[in-house]
C-alpha cells in the first residue's frame, strides 16, 4: 500500500503548521483584496483525500476571474512559503560554519541582515558558562554584537530623510540600534519570563512590550506593530543569550511564520554557541597541559648556548606530543632531548609528559644514551602497547669537545659548522620508542667550538606537500644560506637562526605541531681546566688546597684563594671520610668558577645545622653561605659534589 506524502501530519512542513492553525476563515474578499493577502505568506489548507475537507478551509471558488486570482494567490503564498524554508537552510549552514564564538555570532547577523531583518542585536551571557558548569550569579547579558541594513549615503548630512532606514526607536536622536552594553536579568522580571520561556515573541506583545525595555535599557523600546522579534537563546542546559530582530517602517510587519524562522535561527545559534565555547575550554586545557608540560625556560650550563621554539599545529585542536628539554649534567655536560609523541590528541600529550619525566629522572642517574633510550622503551611499553614515540638523546661534553648521540626513530640532527657548511649528522636510526625488544646504538661525534646543533621534530620538516627527507635536505640548505650571511668567522645568533628555520614553512606545512632545540657549542678550553686525582688518606684535603691555590693563582683569581681553598677542604674531607677509590677533583673556569669533586661513594650529602657540641657537621653549611649554588649528583659510579663562585 503506497502512503500519501500528506496522509500524516508530521510529513506536513514544519513551518506551514502554526500558520493553518492561526489563519482565520476567509470571507469573500472586495476587489484588490488579493494583493494585500498576497503580502503575507503561508501555505494554504488543501483537502486531504482520505479524511475530507480540513476545517476552517477556504472553499473553492468558482470558475472565473476571481478563481484565477485565488489560484494565482495561492502560487504566490506557495512561493513565498518556500523561499521562507530555503532562507532557513541556508542561514543555519552559514551559522553552522562558523567555529568560534565570534563566527557563529557574525553567521547569525550576516544571514539575518537585511534578508530577514534590517538590524539585529545578540546579547550573550557574560560570562559563558561551558558544559555543567554552574553559571555565575547575577544573570548578566551582555550586548555581543549589532548588525543593520547600511544605505549608501546613510552618513551623509544632506541626504533625503527618506532615503534614510529608520529603525523603530522612540528616542530619534538617539540614533540606530540604541542599546545598553550590560543588562541585569531581575528574577521573575518581565525579560526573565520572556526568557525562561524560550520561545521568540513578537515586539508589540504584552510581555515583550515590558522585558524589551528592560533589556535595552531605561528609556529604550521599540513601538508599537510587529516591528521587531525577541528571540531567547538556549543552549543544550540553559538560556545563553537572547537575539533581537528590527524590522523598519519601509517594510511589511513581522508574520507568525517568522517566529518560526526566528526560533529556528535562534536554535542553531544557541547550539553552535554551546560547541564553541566547549571546543575552545578544551582546546585551552589541552594547550596549557601540553606547554606547562615544557620547560618554561633553558638552562644554562657551561659552555653551551642554548634556544627553543615550539609551535602548535594549525588546526588548535590537534594537539600534539612534540617535546625538548635541556638537562644540566655532572661535569659540566648537558643532556639535549627532543622527542614526539605519535598521535594527536590528549592522551599524546599526557604521554608526551610522563615521558619527559622519566627522560629527566634517567639524566639524573648519568646513564648512557643508549640506556636512557631502553628505558624509555620501557616505560612506553608499559603505559601500553600502542603507546609509540620518537626521540632523539644527545650529551655534549664541553671540556671533550665531544658530543654522544642515540636515536630512537627520529629524524636526525643537522649541525651547523662554523664555516657555513650543514651536515646532516650520520646516527643510527633505530626503532620508535614503545617497540620492544630492541637495542639501541649510541655514536660519538666531534663538536666543533661555534658549531651549532640543531633537533627537531618531523613537523617541521615533513608535510603534505614534501616527504622527510625533502624537508631535511631544504632545512640543510636553509642552514647553510643563513650562515653566508654573518661570514666564515662568525655563528648566526641563535635566536635569529631559529626563528629564520621557522620561516621555511609554508602555508601547508602546519599540519603537525613542531618543537626545536638548538645548541651552540662553545666549549670550555684545555687552559681553563684543571683536574687532578687524589687518593682517599688524610693528605688528601691539604693537597686539594694548594692546587687549588696555585690554580687560581695561574688563572689570576687570587682574590677568591682563601674561600676556594676553604670549601674545597671541606667537600674533599667529605669525599674522603667514604670514598674507597681515587677521589677527582676539577675546577672549571668561564664566566664563573665551578668546582668538581667526586667519589665512588652513592651517598649524598645532606645539609644539617650542628648543635654547639659537635665538632663536626658544618662543612656543608659553609658551602651553602659562601658559595654562589652548590648541589650533588649520584652517578652510576657514585657522585660529584660541586659548587660555584662567582669571579671578580
Amino acid at each position: 500500500m503506497t502512503e500519501h506524502p500528506t496522509s500524516h501530519e508530521g510529513r506536513q512542513p514544519l513551518a506551514a503548521r502554526p500558520q493553518e492553525r492561526a489563519r482565520p476563515r476567509q470571507e469573500e474578499a472586495p476587489p484588490g483584496a488579493a494583493a494585500a493577502t498576497a503580502a503575507i505568506p503561508g501555505p494554504s489548507p488543501a483537502p486531504h483525500p482520505a479524511k475530507g475537507p480540513v476545517p476552517n478551509a477556504v472553499p473553492s471558488p468558482a470558475p472565473g476571474a476571481d478563481g484565477a486570482a485565488a489560484v494565482a494567490d495561492t502560487q504566490t503564498l506557495s512561493r513565498r512559503e518556500g523561499d521562507r524554508l530555503r532562507f532557513v537552510g541556508a542561514a543555519t549552514r552559514r551559522i553552522a560554519r562558523g567555529i568560534d564564538l565570534d563566527e557563529i555570532v557574525l553567521g547569525l547577523c550576516r544571514a539575518s541582515v537585511p534578508t530577514f531583518s534590517d538590524a539585529i542585536l545578540v546579547y550573550l551571557r557574560d560570562p559563558l558558562p561551558v558544559g555543567d558548569e554552574r553559571p555565575v550569579n547575577p544573570f548578566v547579558l551582555r550586548l555581543r554584537r549589532t548588525d543593520r541594513l547600511r544605505l549608501a549615503d546613510e552618513e551623509s548630512e544632506t541626504g533625503p530623510e527618506g532615503e534614510r532606514l529608520r529603525l523603530p526607536v522612540t528616542d530619534p536622536q538617539a540614533g540606530l540600534l540604541p542599546a545598553a552594553d550590560l543588562c541585569e536579568i531581575r528574577a521573575g522580571g518581565a525579560l526573565a519570563e520572556v526568557l525562561r520561556g524560550v520561545r521568540p515573541v513578537f515586539g508589540d506583545s504584552a510581555a515583550a512590550r515590558v522585558a524589551l525595555p528592560e533589556l535595552l535599557g531605561a528609556g529604550r523600546t521599540v513601538p508599537t506593530g510587529h516591528r521587531a522579534i525577541l528571540a531567547p537563546l538556549r543552549g543544550r542546559r540553559r538560556v545563553i543569550g537572547a537575539a533581537v530582530f528590527l524590522r523598519g517602517t519601509d517594510r511589511p510587519p513581522f508574520e507568525a511564520n517568522d517566529l518560526l524562522v526566528a526560533a529556528q535561527l535562534a536554535t542553531h545559534t544557541a547550539l553552535g554557541i554551546d560547541k564553541a565555547v566547549l571546543y575552545g575550554r578544551e582546546a585551552y586545557i589541552a594547550d596549557e597541559l601540553q606547554r606547562t608540560m615544557l620547560p618554561d625556560s633553558l638552562p644554562q650550563p657551561t659552555g653551551v648556548r642554548l634556544a627553543s621554539r615550539y609551535l602548535p599545529a594549525a588546526e588548535t585542536a590537534r594537539v600534539g606530543g612534540d617535546w625538548y628539554d635541556a638537562i644540566p649534567l655532572p661535569g659540566s655536560r648537558v643532556a639535549l632531548v627532543v622527542g614526539d609523541v605519535m598521535g594527536h590528541s590528549m592522551t599524546s600529550a599526557a604521554i608526551m609528559g610522563q615521558l619527559r619525566t622519566t627522560a629527566q629522572t634517567l639524566a639524573g642517574l648519568d646513564l648512557p644514551p643508549q640506556e636512557v633510550l631502553h628505558h624509555l622503551d620501557e616505560q612506553a611499553q608499559r603505559l601500553g602497547s600502542d603507546r609509540m614515540a620518537t626521540c632523539l638523546y644527545a650529551v655534549y661534553d664541553p671540556v671533550a669537545h665531544r658530543i654522544t648521540i642515540a636515536n630512537a626513530g627520529h629524524p636526525p640532527p643537522v649541525l651547523l659548522h662554523l664555516g657555513g657548511r650543514a651536515e646532516v649528522l650520520r646516527v643510527p636510526p633505530g626503532a620508535p620508542i614503545g617497540v620492544g625488544g630492541v637495542d639501541f646504538e649510541a655514536v660519538e661525534l666531534d663538536a666543533p667550538a661555534g658549531a651549532t646543533l640543531l633537533l627537531y621534530t618531523d613537523g617541521l620538516v615533513e608535510s603534505r606537500m614534501r616527504d622527510v627527507w625533502t624537508g631535511i635536505e631544504i632545512l640543510r640548505e636553509r642552514l647553510a644560506a643563513t650562515a653566508q650571511l654573518t661570514g666564515p668567522d662568525h655563528s648566526p645568533p641563535l635566536e635569529a637562526l631559529c626563528d629564520d628555520v621557522l620561516d621555511m614553512l609554508g602555508p601547508g606545512d602546519r599540519d603537525d605541531d613542531i618543537a626545536l632545540l638548538a645548541a651552540r657549542f662553545d666549549g670550555i678550553a684545555p687552559s681553563d681546566v684543571a683536574y687532578w686525582f687524589l687518593e682517599p688518606e688524610d693528605a688528601a684535603p691539604g693537597r686539594a688546597r694548594r692546587l687549588a691555590r696555585r690554580a687560581l693563582s695561574r688563572w689570576g683569581l687570587d682574590d677568591l684563594s682563601d674561600e676556594v681553598e676553604l670549601l674545597v677542604s671541606e667537600v674533599v674531607t667529605n669525599a674522603v671520610r667514604y670514598a674507597e677509590r681515587p677521589v677527582t677533583l676539577r675546577l672549571l673556569r668561564t664566566d664563573i668558577l665551578r668546582c668538581e669533586v667526586g667519589d665512588d661513594s652513592p651517598q649524598l650529602p645532606r645539609q644539617r645545622r650542628a648543635r654547639d657540641t659537635d665538632e663536626g657537621g658544618r662543612g656543608l653549611f659553609l658551602v651553602n653561605r659562601l658559595a654562589r649554588r652548590w648541589g650533588a649528583t649520584r652517578l652510576s659510579t657514585g657522585k660529584v659534589v660541586w659548587f660555584e663562585m662567582a669571579t671578580p
